[in-house]
């Protein structure tokens, strides 16, 4: 069984992995890119902690660049090491995990009472990977391999000191639904449970 520890990691990895998994299955049914970070500092920093220290004005530049390691260029590495299994199934799904916080839109909105989280850090990093959803949704989708961008929610999770409102049985049901889409199923799309939600 193929046994990789995946968080942030090089290109070598993500081809070591995918030379695992075509020796042992042949091929990629879904790829789900969860991996994800919101902060490189001390554990445990309550959500308020890690906004203030991530404005615009202030943000370590060394911290930007380790959370667009993960959530970013994590996401590109192992996507284009996974594309040649992905390639051999008959109707292949990658699902990004995104966040609305990554919405320009949503953001740019200033009734948002979530927009004054909207830093230099984790939320431009969501953004970034809404880009790269939809230029791989673009590029894949004359080969029936549909490619989605999810937010699932303010998840009770060590992402968020736990201060997350919902569960993660909860957060797993709408990319799961993504995973499993037929072949008449949408393609770069952003969307949480209940609707599409704005680049």
């Amino acid at each position: 069984m193929c046994g990789f520890q995946i968080g942030r990691f090089g290109n070598s990895v993500s081809i070591d992995l995918a030379a695992c998994i075509r020796s042992e299955l042949g091929r990629r049914d879904v790829l789900v890119n969860n991996a994800g970070i919101s902060h490189v500092g001390q554990p445990g920093r309550p959500l308020e902690e890690v906004g203030k220290s991530g404005r615009p004005s202030v943000a370590s530049l060394d911290e930007v660049r380790a959370v667009f390691e993960t959530n970013v260029f994590g996401v590109i590495a192992v996507t284009q090491a996974m594309l040649p299994l992905l390639r051999e199934a008959p109707a292949a799904r990658i699902v990004n995990v995104s966040s609305g916080s990554g919405s320009l839109t949503l953001n740019a909105d200033p009734t948002n009472s979530h927009r004054e989280m909207f830093g230099a850090v984790y939320s431009p990093s969501k953004t970034a990977l809404n880009a790269i959803t939809l230029a791989f949704a673009i590029e894949l989708e004359s080969t029936g391999i549909k490619v989605n961008a999810v937010c699932p929610g303010l998840t009770a999770t060590d992402l968020n000191n736990f201060e997350g409102t919902g569960t993660v049985e909860q957060a797993a049901r709408h990319p799961v639904r993504l995973a499993l889409l037929d072949g008449d199923g949408p393609t770069g799309t952003f969307s949480n449970e209940r609707r599409q939600l704005p680049w």
